[in-house]
């Protein structure tokens, strides 16, 4: 009986091992080498799917993959789009993750104070991206990391960074204090630009924004220098000192000669200074001038500023910037 039941044990791993072959013929395998982008392009079928695996070595043989497909996977349509195989993958793996749609997402990084003309170039010069676009209107753009997969339209990533502005604006609006000097959300962004290319540092952003909210009330000039320099770069470095003639410019940005706010944003601002201009620190402060560590000395007299300027010029000697 021991001998009988050793020759049927014997037959039935025989008997397994050659199903498992004839699987492996007629199905073939999957043979994943390495972390491999693969792209299936808007309107492909299945069987162009696996005849495109096969000829770049991922699977030993598309007609095996169909036959694993029909037999194995579920009735889910492929989606286009790029994936990236794995080692270790099997034919089901790669199916499901075609199904699935869990596509390769690459990712693009708008940071706080860039004007749009800077954000176009940045869409610009995503290669994997598609589609002419104009340069988005300033200020509509809220900075963050957007992603984005191969082959979309620029288009899109700009009607979604868009879309994520007016969300978080209007959000913004609900929760502002009765300190802020603005009456309306698009004055809020106005302000907004202003205040974000004034900041010198995180911790100063209320302080900031409550000065120029300061000025805002009494109906002083903002005189920011970003001002002047947008209708001349639309937001770049100017890359010189701003001239004399730059300072007396009359244009609707300009405020060292126009009272009030610019007639629109001069830059995208973030989160952090929109919520800043709605709800800014309380204080009289309306001069600022910076203090050499990367921040400002804040004053509430024009006699209190002068004497700080007086000292940011001598250590900008000191330091062989002036003479």
């Amino acid at each position: 009986m021991k001998a009988l039941g050793w020759v049927v044990g014997l037959g039935l791993a025989v008997f397994a091992a050659g199903a498992l072959l004839l699987g492996t013929t007629l199905m073939g395998q999957a043979k994943v080498e390495a972390e491999t982008p693969f792209l299936i392009p808007a309107g492909s079928s299945l069987t162009s799917v696996a005849q495109n695996l096969e000829e770049a070595g991922h699977i030993t043989s598309a007609d095996g993959f169909l036959v694993s497909a029909r037999i194995f996977g579920s009735s889910d349509p492929i989606q286009a789009g790029e994936f990236e195989l794995k080692p270790g993958m099997s034919q089901g793996d790669i199916l499901k993750m075609f199904q699935s749609g869990d596509v390769i997402r690459r990712f693009i990084t708008i940071p706080e104070g860039m004007p749009s003309v800077l954000v176009w170039e940045r869409l610009m010069a995503e290669e994997l991206l598609t589609g002419e676009v104009d340069v988005p209107l300033e200020g509509s753009i809220l900075p963050d990391t957007y992603s984005y997969e191969r082959g979309q339209s620029r288009a899109s990533l700009i009607e979604q960074m868009q879309g994520a502005m007016d969300l978080y604006l209007a959000e913004a609006w609900v929760e502002r204090s009765e300190n802020t000097a603005v009456d309306t959300m698009r004055d809020a962004l106005i302000l907004a630009s202003v205040v974000e290319k004034e900041v010198g540092t995180a911790a100063e952003r209320r302080t900031v924004a409550g000065l120029y909210s300061n000025r805002v009330r009494t109906g002083m000039m903002l005189q920011a220098d970003p001002t002047i320099i947008y209708p001349i770069t639309k937001g770049k470095p100017l890359g010189r000192r701003i001239r004399q003639s730059e300072i007396a410019a009359v244009n609707g940005y300009n405020t060292y000669t126009k009272v009030g706010l610019p007639d629109g944003p001069i830059t995208n601002p973030g989160r952090e200074t929109i919520a800043a201009v709605l709800n800014p620190e309380v204080h009289n402060y309306l001069f600022m001038v910076a203090d050499g560590t990367g921040g400002h000395e804040f004053n509430e007299t024009l006699a209190g500023h002068n004497e700080a300027v007086g000292r940011w010029f001598a250590l900008r000697r000191q330091r062989g910037e002036m003479d």
